[in-house]
């Protein structure tokens, strides 16, 4: 092996410095195994399960931010056209909804190789921010989507532009 790739070997879990950005808010969170940790975290639409999950093969965090809402199956093709329309705005990650949840979540991947326990934590935060905003952000046609009421392609397109302030 190359003196090159055996710099970056000592990669620091970064679920660490997670957990220490966490704790130093007082949040709740589980760590059921060295690579992964979730919290709940509420917001002013809903509340979110935040997930990390380190590869150290790569060294990558998968982070997934789960909205608490359930979208009916019936509701599918129309929750993947509003993806689409959603995901071809973010600069950074991207919605999924998983058929084994049919859960709307904002996923991303980042690489840490090389960086160091404390060195990651800036990111991670940036990243929560990120997420929760853009959940924040969609969340209006998330529920849209999940509620029982029906729902017309005009309504949808409606709530997929976006507003300038606050009501």
């Amino acid at each position: 092996m190359s003196e090159s790739f055996e710099i970056f070997e000592d990669v620091s879990n970064p679920l660490d410095s997670v957990e220490d950005i966490l704790q130093g808010n007082e949040m709740v969170f589980s760590r059921p195994n060295p690579d992964e940790l979730t919290v709940q975290i509420s917001g002013e639409q809903s509340s979110y399960k935040i997930t990390f999950l380190w590869q150290e093969e790569y060294s990558a965090m998968q982070f997934f931010c789960e909205l608490d809402i359930f979208i009916p199956q019936e509701r599918r093709d129309l929750m993947a056209r509003a993806m689409r329309t959603i995901n071809e705005k973010l600069w950074l990650g991207h919605f999924d909804c998983p058929d084994h949840t049919s859960t709307p979540c904002f996923r991303h991947t980042s690489l840490f190789r090389g960086w160091t326990h404390t060195s990651g934590a800036e990111h991670v935060e940036d990243l929560i921010d990120i997420a929760i905003a853009e959940c924040e952000r969609h969340s209006a046609v998330f529920s849209m989507l999940a509620s029982p009421l029906p729902l017309e392609d005009a309504l949808l397109s409606l709530a997929l532009t976006d507003g300038a302030g606050k009501a």
